[in-house]
């Protein structure tokens, strides 16, 4: 879940993106699973969808190859796109799933992002990790 305030609108990385409305200070926490809310699933629900919905789950979810679990943001953190140079960092020693903090000062109006290779395994256009066979 968001622990800050955002706003979704057009983002010049791709499609939507999750932009700041107030200031951020570097190591802030921006996002944190919330469990109930958060969705965590085996990998294998995820491929028995049918098609469509299958590439809609990966497109807004990933599977985290560390825990082996498709992962689900169930608000708008859903929208926060992939940066080489991101915003946000990820730290896996303070939760299982990962927590998102503030890698600098971020200004309103910013695009948050994070670098997916960090959570997913791979960078956007790599195949995913074959989890489910």
């Amino acid at each position: 879940m968001l622990l800050v305030r955002v706003l979704v609108q057009r983002s010049p990385i791709h499609g939507l993106g999750v932009f700041a409305l107030e200031p951020i200070p570097e190591g802030t926490q921006v996002w944190r699973f919330t469990p109930g809310f958060d969705l965590d699933v085996d990998p294998a629900l995820v491929h028995a969808q049918p098609e469509p919905l299958r590439e809609r789950l990966l497109h807004y979810g990933y599977i985290d190859p560390r825990l082996g679990r498709y992962i689900l943001c169930c608000d708008d953190a859903r929208f926060v796109n992939h940066s080489d140079a991101p915003n946000l960092r990820s730290d896996f020693t303070l939760d299982r799933y990962g927590v998102d903090t503030a890698a600098r000062d971020i200004a309103p109006g910013e695009e948050l992002s994070v670098d997916y290779e960090l959570v997913e395994g791979a960078r956007p256009g790599q195949a995913w990790l074959p989890l489910v066979g």
